[in-house]
């Protein structure tokens, strides 16, 4: 092959980049250790006396410290591919440059000039967005106009330059193909270095608006929320924003473990990753075990015939109607509360109306959760209780000392003066003592009938009590309530009670401040229903959520969206974008997925692949589990070049046989669940509805005892399975064709 006639050049230019980048890791590796020895110093200097200037000494050196190591670890992370790609651009007014663009930034540390240009900057958007000529890109709202001449890519693998290329768009990319190509189980990491102008506009989308993506399968909606996530917290800055406060919500630990390595690679940390149910468990403090997300829908899988009433349930509080119902109940609550608020007395004198501390409680501080109200009108009274108390303890010491006065001088009989005297001081000594000692009493007393809320109790009440769901639930019918009250006569906890919960909890007490996220990321939203995206939208008090989905992949449509519009409602402000490009899948196998995608119910238009071929996606007709067969197909793909193969089963039962079976022979097999590690050496044996999100080199779907069926929800655990693979698709089964093309 010929080489590029830049080809020593850049060879050069990538030696001086890895020469200089290792001066700046011995630099970073002296400041490391030298502030290390000034925090210990400092600490063996520390006097307990006078310690103030040492205290100093420590801080200034940890946050020294903490930034040489960060730029440590920065560097090490790039040294083996400090770029990518590289552009020739010349802002209007200023000389050309050569910008070679990488994850993270190097400048030469005396002239300041760019030796790496950090993906997320400005400038490398003309790398993704631009074709070659006159072109404008934004810094802070203002254009800059400017002539790119070239864009040229590099394929750099350990510190080696292996070869450069020029291109116009990336679009069509070498590198781009070779990473499509390439593995499944790296090529996540490396996405940052093959962006698409589609997937660049919506990492780049105005980060101070909600923004929600219908993208197909394989058409990068997971690397496009981490890039974001990435951008972000370049571009906000870690002084003006946290990274503790933004969220990603994955669908499952599995899902976690998978995304683990790209955070790191992208320069993100410390934010927060969990799953709904954990965060809703972890923000509320509520101490119940709920059942496996994916159990009804196990259920709905085996099951020929659908429980209507599962439906209903499961539907009705996925709903912003049971939104409605639980907006009810707090303003039922809210409205008892105010009932207890009675005029406030210091023995016979009222200090304070009952109607004032209504008006605070339910106009005044109506936007704060009932008990903040209530802490609220506690301190307001406190200091009213406090003040009235001492003008009343002063004015009643007056009017003593005003009758003694009249007692001493007005009553000239020795006897009565002396009596009504000892009367007085009698009295005066005993009641202002008591109205010292009731006053400091009077707001810890007028509270205790204000008792803390128990909103799991609150939420259970409103499950088990009829008359309290006919009050709330007026326009349900009676069959409905009947079948409502009879699914919860046991106390099981699903993840279709969580909204509920954390609406009650987020209305009656508050979210703490540590689980108050100010941005959050949601992946396979498809899952979420709409009361769960209202409820956190409520908790949260934000509405800057980036959500990433497919309806063509929702499985949980039975509880969850079934149309974007809601959504968009929930979220005005939020731009909608879709993505109908599947980078993932050859041509073949999509061509056979669109097939199941065309008889859904949702109306999507069909996924357009990218221009890449490959084996066509293999019928087998087996009846049952053939171990020998089976090891052939893996032993072939294996010899073919791919690494990661997952066996896809329906459902978790079968999953757990087919696991069992395997497990006997010489292949290495792992049974993956939710808490599972993905063994990249194994023969990953998957239920459908956990491969959502994961993608692999070749997969095999084997449907013998839990066949998939022709209704909606298996059409869609069918079509997960289908878009998977990125190289070889095997069908194992004697009437998965009739499902696919019948």
């Amino acid at each position: 092959m010929q080489k590029h006639p830049d080809f020593e050049f850049e060879l050069q230019r990538l030696d001086y980049t890895k020469q200089y980048m290792q001066k700046l890791l011995e630099e970073s590796q002296r400041d490391v250790k030298s502030s290390q020895d000034e925090i210990r110093q400092a600490m063996a200097d520390l006097d307990y006396l006078d310690s103030s200037m040492s205290y100093i000494n420590i801080l200034t050196n940890a946050r020294f410290f903490e930034m040489a190591r960060s730029q440590k670890e920065g560097l090490e992370a790039i040294r083996q591919k400090p770029y990518f790609a590289r552009i020739h651009f010349q802002a209007e007014g200023e000389k050309d440059e050569f910008l070679y663009i990488g994850k993270t930034s190097v400048f030469h540390q005396e002239t300041q000039e760019p030796i790496i240009v950090d993906w997320r900057s400005p400038v490398a958007n003309v790398y993704y967005d631009g074709r070659l000529g006159d072109l404008t890109y934004k810094v802070r709202d203002e254009e800059i106009n400017g002539h790119l001449f070239s864009k040229r890519q590099y394929k750099i693998e350990e510190g080696e330059l292996l070869d450069v290329l020029d291109i116009d768009l990336t679009t069509n990319d070498e590198l781009l193909q070779d990473a499509l190509s390439g593995k499944a189980d790296v090529r996540l990491t490396e996405i940052v270095s093959t962006i698409q102008a589609e997937q660049n506009e919506i990492i780049r989308a105005n980060l101070k608006q909600p923004i929600i993506v219908q993208g197909a399968a394989g058409s990068g909606k997971t690397t496009i929320a981490l890039h974001r996530i990435s951008y972000f917290l370049y571009t906000m800055g870690p002084l003006d924003f946290p990274p503790e406060k933004l969220m990603i919500l994955a669908p499952n630990k599995l899902f976690i473990e998978y995304i683990s390595d790209v955070l790191p690679e992208l320069g993100v940390g410390k934010i927060c990753q969990t799953t709904f149910t954990e965060y809703i468990l972890a923000s509320t403090g509520i101490k119940l075990k709920v059942k496996g997300s994916n159990d009804t829908l196990e259920q709905l899988m085996e099951n020929d015939i659908i429980d209507e009433n599962t439906l209903f349930i499961s539907r009705m509080k996925g709903s912003l109607e049971y939104r409605e119902i639980m907006q009810r109940y707090v303003e039922m609550i809210e409205h008892r509360t105010a009932n207890l608020f009675e005029d406030v007395y210091i023995e016979k004198y009222r200090i304070i109306k009952a109607s004032r501390l209504k008006r605070l409680f339910l106009k005044d501080f109506r936007y704060l959760p009932i008990e903040k109200r209530i802490e609220r009108i506690k301190r307001i009274m406190q200091t009213e209780v406090n003040r009235k108390r001492k003008q009343l303890y002063k004015l009643l010491s007056d009017k003593y000392e005003e009758a003694l006065d009249k007692a001493l001088y007005g009553i000239r009989d020795d006897e009565k003066r002396k009596s009504m005297i000892t009367k007085i001081m009698d009295e005066r000594d005993t009641r202002l003592p008591s109205i010292e000692k009731e006053g400091k009493k009077t707001v810890a007393t007028y509270f205790r009938k204000f008792k803390k809320f128990n909103v799991k109790n609150l939420y259970r009440e409103w499950l088990t009590d009829p008359p309290l769901q006919k009050e709330l639930s007026f326009h349900w019918s009676d069959a409905d309530r009947d079948a409502f009250l009879a699914a919860h006569q046991a106390e099981i906890w699903e993840i279709e009670d969580l909204a509920a919960l954390y609406y009650l909890h987020a209305k009656l007490k508050g979210i703490a401040d540590e689980w108050k996220m100010r941005v959050v990321f949601i992946d396979e939203v498809q899952d979420y229903s709409y009361f769960q995206l209202a409820a956190l939208q409520d908790g949260l008090e934000t509405d800057m959520f980036t959500m990433v989905g497919d309806l063509a992949q929702g499985i949980h449509s039975y509880r969850a969206l079934t149309s974007w519009e809601p959504v968009k409602e929930l979220f005005p402000r939020a731009t909608y974008t879709t993505l109908q490009k599947s980078y993932r899948t050859t041509i073949e196998i999509m061509e056979l997925a669109n097939e199941v995608l065309v008889k859904m119910d949702e109306d999507l238009p069909l996924v357009e692949p990218v221009v890449r071929h490959g084996i066509a996606p293999k019928f087998y007709q087996m009846e049952a589990i053939d171990q020998e067969k089976i090891s052939v197909i893996y032993n072939e793909i294996i010899e073919r070049g791919h690494r990661s193969v997952a066996l896809l089963c329906k459902t978790r039962s079968e999953a757990k046989k087919i696991y069992k079976q395997l497990k006997k022979t010489e292949m290495l097999v792992q049974l993956l669940e939710e808490e599972s590690e993905i063994d990249g050496d194994c023969l990953l044996i998957v239920p459908s509805h956990l491969s959502k999100g994961l993608e692999f080199d070749a997969v095999l779907i084997a449907d013998f005892e839990d066949p998939f069926r022709n209704n909606p929800i298996d059409r869609k655990l069918l079509y997960v399975s289908m878009t998977r693979p990125m190289h070889e698709l095997h069908l194992l089964s004697s009437s998965i064709e009739k499902v696919i093309k019948g």
